[in-house]
């Protein structure tokens, strides 16, 4: 009898410790995944202070109202690379409508709702990078008649935008 009571507690002790071990094991790997997610978004946050854009020379095609030309320019300290998640939002002063394009890398191949880069004006240095004080042609081929204002937004979420004359 006093055999299985110390067995009990052997055991009792055993799952103890066990349930002791998985609490402050989650307790700890939550806290890990905690620090490092507000860890990322600072580093995020950080990146988009360090980002900017300006737009200048912006206009409509003279031959194509739809087909717009613009330089873009880093103004920031980060270098801007990732044009595929960047957006292009045009709107149509006739309809009213905004309209959403996407980039498309194939050199003079954009289809309507597109935008890719005309121009890296003789880069050298890093590549299809817009590097800080670095400027670039976009053209924005739309689907809209009337494109009277556009906005282009990095893919931390900066933007920049302009009224087309």
């Amino acid at each position: 009898m006093a055999v299985s009571e110390i067995i009990g507690a052997a055991v009792g002790v055993i799952l103890l410790v066990f349930v002791a071990y998985v609490v402050v094991g989650s307790t700890l790997f939550a806290a890990e995944t905690t620090t490092n997610a507000q860890k990322d978004i600072t580093q995020l946050q950080e990146s988009r202070m360090r980002t900017a854009l300006v737009i200048n020379d912006a206009a409509n095609d003279t031959s194509v109202s739809y087909i717009i030309y613009a330089n873009i320019t880093n103004t920031g300290s980060e270098i801007i690379s990732d044009f595929s998640h960047m957006d292009v939002i045009v709107f149509d002063r006739d309809t009213g409508t905004y309209e959403l394009d996407t980039y498309d890398p194939t050199i003079d191949g954009a289809t309507q709702q597109h935008w890719y880069i005309k121009d890296t004006f003789g880069e050298f240095m890093h590549p299809r990078s817009l590097d800080p004080g670095e400027k670039y042609r976009i053209k924005i081929v739309s689907k809209v008649n009337t494109p009277k204002w556009f906005q282009i937004t990095t893919a931390n979420g900066v933007s920049a935008s302009t009224v087309l004359k």
